[in-house]
């Protein structure tokens, strides 16, 4: 599968929050933003705003 660049805005003590819970748990932030958007397809978080 292809992969793609993109640019996000999000708020920068968020981000930072969660590169650290990335970091320590051995995460690929990337790959958890990935699997948030296939379940948000899914229909597992139809109600995420």
């Amino acid at each position: 599968m292809e992969s793609k660049n993109v640019t996000l805005r999000v708020n920068s003590e968020l981000y930072d929050k969660y590169r650290e819970f990335c970091k320590k748990k051995g995460l690929l932030m990337s790959r958890q933003v990935e699997i948030m958007m296939e379940e948000q397809l899914k229909g597992g978080r139809e109600n995420v705003k």
